[in-house]
């Protein structure tokens, strides 16, 4: 018996020495009509280009496609490794809906895909569309957002998020092509073009190359926008205006650390309001400050194609009262600051950023400025720090972040009152692995800590207040206070506080480089070691592969309901916008 199974996998083997291994796009992809994408055959093995057989739905790819692809005879991968041959089409047009089965065939092996190409409604459904994302927000992120800011009284929430109340749900998946975690590359990069593909990679399905500029591109929302229609486009971000989420409606690349070649990017597809950090990116390399290692101005750029520039909270104000159209916000090198940082402790780097906009604010500059298209617009806006302070473990920076989050959906459901065409879509990119416990009491008796958690009937509930009705607690450290916990992360001290001094460090680098507890929280009295459960690399919490919680309201989100892929998120948006109505 072992010798049969032995021939037979050595027969396979010689078999396929010269197979198809992976055709781009993938399998089940779904791809909108008329929309650009690249079409890629990878091989294991050299072949001749005479032993490749290609067919779409059984007949020649030239004749479906309309045009012949580049042959390589030999892919090169890290440190020169032959990889094999392959098929390359870049910008291949589909306009015709309907299923679309590819078969590659070489050494007498055929690798076989099937994909989906659809239309759209033939007339829009939605003028606007608000696409509001919270990066990384879990399901404990908007309960504990709501106790906090609403307060509970006997089981009952005293106050609804505005998130709450939106017409359609849905459960969405995030899982990437090679793994079922992910992160806000991938996710983010399946919602702006129908295509899910790897973690770190954007507008690209990632291939076996190591360049992180040549992978098979798909266009993104941004493009297919320009593409089609005169709409306006905008941006709003805490992060970095190159980060993944808000990269991914403009870029192309298999590595979101591009950050310069995706400011080019942006460039490219000039979004008329762009808002957030990130300038250290616009800047030329000798300008202090400046992360470029070219010489190229994006500030001046954008300047010079009519874009109005704003540093702080106040110049962003003026901007807004201009006819120019478009706005530049850079309000940080990096990415911005926290709500409870820039409003309450003055902490992390307020002090050399000290009139950073908020979310809220950013919001409505964008929305007063793109509404005066009167084609309509698409409006992206991030609340990226849910996810910068849940990685850290830093749960009451996380939830005062969500709750900004939420009044940036409230400016958005206040906008649709008058705008009854624009279409609202809330949700978040990925999960984090966080739990609301009970409660922290500071007025039981006795020093540690840990038996100053309420769980269950013991937790009662948390004593914030709101004396200003600003929607915020007044303080954050009150004496019985919201308990999170993290399900992983690597070892650290939990001090069962809240980190006024600035944002949490749970753990250092030792001489191993391996990620070690930081001991400035050693000595804090009551505080426990808490052993990691992640690999010793990592320095921070990871995130969930849970689903995270889709809710839409507007003409459009009928389409959103049960359990979606993050790319048919893309399709429900394009049917609302009618980019790829039914050809007649």
């Amino acid at each position: 018996m072992r010798t049969l199974l032995f021939t037979l996998a050595a027969t396979t083997m010689l078999a396929g020495t010269a197979q198809a291994t992976t055709v781009y796009p993938l399998d089940r992809a779904t791809i909108l009509a008329g929309s650009p994408f690249d079409f890629k055959v990878e091989f294991n093995e050299t072949v001749k280009p005479e032993d490749i057989k290609v067919t779409v739905n059984g007949q020649d790819y030239k004749t479906v496609f309309g045009q012949e692809a580049t042959f390589t005879e030999t892919e090169l991968g890290k440190n020169d490794k032959k990889l094999g041959s392959a098929l390359t089409l870049r910008k291949l047009v589909l306009a015709t809906p309907g299923d679309y089965k590819v078969e590659a065939t070489a050494g007498g092996e055929t690798k076989s895909v099937t994909w989906v190409v659809y239309g759209t409604a033939e007339k829009p459904k939605a003028k606007n569309v608000i696409f509001l994302l919270g990066d990384g927000l879990s399901v404990a992120h908007r309960t504990a957002a709501r106790i906090m800011s609403k307060g509970m009284t006997e089981g009952k929430a005293d106050g609804r998020l505005a998130m709450d109340d939106l017409d359609h749900m849905a459960f969405i998946g995030t899982s990437s092509t090679e793994a079922i975690a992910t992160d806000s590359a991938n996710t983010m990069s399946a919602y702006m073009t129908g295509h899910k593909t790897a973690v770190n990679a954007l507008g690209v399905y990632a291939d076996r190359t190591p360049a992180t500029l040549d992978d098979p591109k798909v266009e993104t929302l941004g493009e297919a926008l320009r593409r089609q229609t005169k709409k306006s486009i905008g941006i709003v971000t805490t992060s970095e205006l190159q980060d993944a989420t808000p990269a991914a409606i403009v870029a192309h690349t298999r590595k979101r650390a591009d950050k310069a070649e995706i400011t080019g990017m942006m460039f490219d597809v000039q979004p008329d309001v762009a808002l957030g950090g990130g300038s250290a990116y616009f800047l030329a390399k000798e300008t202090p400050g400046s992360k470029r290692k070219d010489d190229k101005d994006y500030i001046k750029q954008f300047q010079d194609a009519g874009y109005t520039l704003a540093t702080d909270k106040a110049e962003l104000e003026k901007a807004a009262g201009t006819n120019t159209g478009k706005i530049l916000g850079l309000f940080h090198t990096g990415n911005m600051d926290t709500l409870l940082d820039r409003n309450f402790l003055k902490k992390g780097t307020v002090g050399k950023f000290p009139n950073q906009p908020g979310l809220v604010e950013m919001t409505e500059a964008a929305l007063a400025q793109l509404s005066k298209n009167p084609e309509g617009f698409f409006l992206m806006v991030e609340a990226a720090n849910i996810d910068k302070m849940s990685h850290p473990l830093d749960w009451d920076r996380a939830v005062v972040e969500t709750i900004e989050f939420d009044k940036a959906v409230a400016a958005a459901r206040a906008f649709a009152e008058k705008n009854p065409d624009t279409l609202i879509v809330v949700t978040g990119d990925h999960t984090h692995g966080v739990s609301i416990i009970g409660t922290v009491d500071d007025d039981k008796a006795g020093p540690e800590m840990r038996e100053k958690v309420g769980t269950y009937a013991d937790a009662g509930f948390p004593n914030y207040t709101d004396a200003d009705k600003d929607g915020y607690p007044d303080r954050i450290d009150v004496s019985r206070r919201l308990f999170l916990a993290a399900n992983n992360g690597p070892d650290h001290y939990e001090t069962f506080r809240p980190k006024l001094d600035g944002p949490f460090v749970p753990a250092v680098q030792n001489e191993k480089k391996e990620y070690v507890a930081n001991e400035a929280y050693k000595d804090v009295p009551g505080a426990v070691f808490v052993q990691g459960n992640i690999p010793r690399e990592g320095d921070s919490g990871v995130h969930a592969v849970d689903d995270v919680v889709l809710q839409s309201t507007g003409p459009g989100s009928e389409g959103f309901k049960g359990y979606m892929e993050q790319s048919d998120v893309y399709r429900v948006i394009v049917d609302a916008l009618a980019l790829a109505p039914a050809r007649k």
